[in-house]
């Protein structure tokens, strides 16, 4: 596995080594001790999974403290442009966005550690994301903010995706009392 760090202190892309041959490939997603080695100490409790077409926006959602989560995410079936955005006070990067594509065929993995608020926009139907969080989802905790909002200026490449109702509540940047 390779560490591939961002500008942004904790968010880092992980590479893992991809055995393939004419049957395929396989790859560790996941493994303790060489997450360890990459100075990722997360144990995480929760799976998630979604499947969405090309188009659509998911985020930015993060949750607070107690229930605040770190989250490695991958793409198992087409791609993403995967955001994570610093909300963590006092950081030299609060408020600064990092971005990577995320694909079925890259294998790239993103480490989102707490403090961060995240979303993803799909480039390709059918694409099935996966994520492993360190703590569970408790809905009075979450929370998003805007995915358009003007202060994070995103450059998703998309000026109309299809949003949900709920991610559309989101508040705006200049308004979020960070509880990181």
């Amino acid at each position: 596995m390779k560490l591939i760090t961002t500008s942004i202190k904790g968010l880092v892309l992980i590479l893992p080594d991809v055995y393939a041959d004419p049957r395929g490939y396989f790859f560790e997603s996941f493994q303790k001790e060489k997450f360890l080695s990459l100075g990722i100490n997360a144990e995480f409790i929760q799976d998630n999974e979604s499947m969405s077409g090309k188009g659509v926006l998911r985020g930015l959602h993060f949750q607070k403290p107690p229930f605040a989560q770190g989250k490695l995410v991958r793409v198992v079936r087409g791609s993403v442009l995967d955001v994570a955005v610093d909300i963590r006070k006092g950081s030299k990067t609060y408020g600064k966005w990092e971005s990577s594509v995320l694909s079925a065929d890259n294998k790239l993995m993103m480490w989102i550690p707490e403090g961060f608020a995240h979303g993803f926009l799909v480039l390709e139907d059918d694409t099935i994301f996966q994520y492993k969080c360190t703590n569970y989802y408790d809905k009075r905790s979450e929370y998003g903010i805007i995915w358009n909002d003007p202060d994070i200026n995103i450059k998703w490449g998309n000026e109309h995706p299809l949003v949900s109702e709920k991610d559309l509540q989101g508040i705006q940047f200049k308004d979020l009392k960070s509880p990181f």
